[in-house]
């Protein structure tokens, strides 16, 4: 039992060591709200005894979430940090990115290879020409 439930029976014992007379409304409301008390210990009792279970669990998972990442990730290339280059930018978000020059002005730009539309017609911000002009097709 927890210190909680012990202490609202030793406030029970002194009640009926008190012979308090029932039958009237003081006796009445000492006997209810020791009654609302020893319910609520116990309740807090079973939340302590969830919550111990419940992180017991969750250690578990993140034992087992840290065994999985050490077999699928290998520690020369995942030390649980992200990688930064010299600039504080992410490296891994130059993968995404993919650098043209214009064939008009030698304008040089930045495009992002998920975002990039191959149907939309795309304009050098300098010299507002089309960055890729579509050649006519040769007839064989």
């Amino acid at each position: 039992m927890s210190n909680l439930t012990d202490r609202v029976s030793y406030l029970k014992g002194l009640a009926e060591g008190l012979k308090l007379d029932t039958e009237k409304n003081e006796g009445k409301l000492i006997e209810k709200i020791l009654e609302v008390l020893s319910d609520l210990a116990k309740e807090v009792e079973t939340v302590k005894e969830d919550q111990d279970d419940l992180n017991a669990y969750m250690e578990a998972i993140d034992n087992d979430l840290s065994d999985l990442e050490d077999a699928v990730l290998d520690d020369e290339d995942y030390d649980g940090e992200e990688d930064f280059d010299e600039d504080g930018d992410d490296e891994d978000e130059d993968d995404n990115l993919v650098e043209y020059t214009c064939p008009h002005c030698g304008e040089e730009m930045t495009f992002e290879v998920d975002s990039f539309d191959f149907d939309e017609d795309y304009l050098c911000p300098n010299c507002h020409q089309p960055l890729f002009p579509e050649t006519p097709e040769e007839d064989e």
